[in-house]
């Protein structure tokens, strides 16, 4: 009789027989176009010693948080730093979390009901999947970034209806149509839900805050692990929706709480983010940079997140090979994350020309 163990080991042998198996491994001294950092502020060591000095001259920082915010870990601490995100976004409140996906999921598992219908684009995260699969509602999912597609969905549908989007896609380096969104939303009286994670930082506070419309858009979801270097999440909102996940948000409620020194850190990175712009714009100019090298990528000329893709499986091999080589980090995102295989480059504000040319020139020989 098979054991659970062989059944856990065949199901392995399998991904690995289809090329699809996750291996964990570390990276060091190479040149880096795979990492969310895209200011480099995961290892700037500036902001670090101005986190390191805060936590020295607030040593109680340092105390573990003790239990869930509703019982012994909350402080004064976080709630201030929840008021300073909320002002900082121009929104009523904001709640935070240890991670965006946790964000996710206490957000889609707690606000969608058992009538409700969440249309979700295709290419959103794994997250807002997961979150939809933990609350009772129906989900539709519409084509990638298609109003039209959208639109014939809402006018097909009875319930209660949420949208759910990505400001900018991690997977494909593209970005929602968000004030079309925003009209459809409205015509239709659907709650609209942006996730910023990518964006927020590599366009200020993300485009719901640069666009001005945070009136028009029901709650976003920002992260500060990609550009702000930092851990965790916040999402933002009126005061009521707060008020809401604070009562029915399962990962909220029975969750340890973050200790203060993750949420100091917050707070000075994002001093750190509003006093120095050029940071951005010099991820911009790279970004710039890099499309006037590789005319030939589908993705946004405003987003570090390129993607290639190639014809065959060959191809991809080598051209990890060749970028090995040159002692170059990418990342080949296989299926089911999603449908084709690509290589997902990303562009940081530290990268060097040199750095550039010398990416540029692989994979112009493939594209």
């Amino acid at each position: 009789m098979k054991t659970l163990i062989d059944s856990l080991k065949e199901k392995i042998n399998q991904r690995d027989k289809n090329e699809l198996k996750r291996t964990l491994k570390t990276y060091s001294g190479s040149i880096d176009f795979f990492s969310n950092d895209y200011l480099g502020f995961a290892k700037n060591d500036e902001l670090h010693y101005k986190i390191l000095n805060h936590w020295i001259k607030n040593p109680q920082l340092l105390h573990g948080s003790t239990g869930s915010r509703l019982i012994s870990g909350n402080s004064e601490y976080i709630i201030e730093t929840e008021k300073y995100i909320a002002r900082e976004h121009n929104v009523e409140s904001a709640l935070l979390f240890p991670s965006g996906y946790n964000a996710n999921l206490a957000l889609f598992s707690s606000i969608l009901q058992k009538n409700d219908l969440i249309l979700v684009d295709e290419n959103v995260h794994r997250s807002i999947y997961d979150g939809c699969k933990l609350s009772f509602a129906k989900k539709w999912k519409f084509k990638h970034n298609d109003i039209i597609h959208l639109e014939r969905l809402l006018k097909k549908s009875s319930e209660k209806c949420f949208i759910a989007v990505e400001s900018l896609y991690s997977m494909d380096g593209d970005f929602a149509p968000i004030e079309e969104l925003c009209v459809l939303a409205k015509k239709y009286n659907a709650v609209l839900i942006i996730d910023e994670a990518h964006a927020f930082g590599v366009l200020g506070y993300g485009i719901t805050h640069q666009k001005k419309l945070q009136n028009k858009i029901f709650t976003t979801i920002v992260t500060y692990g990609k550009a702000l270097g930092i851990h965790g999440a916040a999402i933002l909102g009126n005061k009521e929706l707060i008020e809401y996940l604070i009562n029915f948000a399962s990962p909220f409620i029975y969750s340890t709480a973050q200790p203060n020194t993750q949420v100091s850190s917050i707070k000075i990175a994002y001093e750190y983010l509003k006093n120095r712009p050029y940071l951005s714009q010099k991820l911009n100019e790279n970004i710039q940079y890099f499309k006037s090298k590789c005319h030939n990528l589908s993705s946004d000329y405003r987003s570090p997140i390129q993607i290639i893709e190639l014809n065959n499986k060959e191809d991809y091999k080598q051209i990890q090979k060749d970028f090995i080589q040159q002692n170059i980090q990418t990342f080949t995102v296989l299926p089911p994350t999603v449908k084709k295989e690509r290589i997902r480059i990303c562009i940081h504000a530290y990268n060097t020309r040199k750095e550039i040319d010398k990416l540029c020139k692989i994979i112009n020989q493939y594209v």
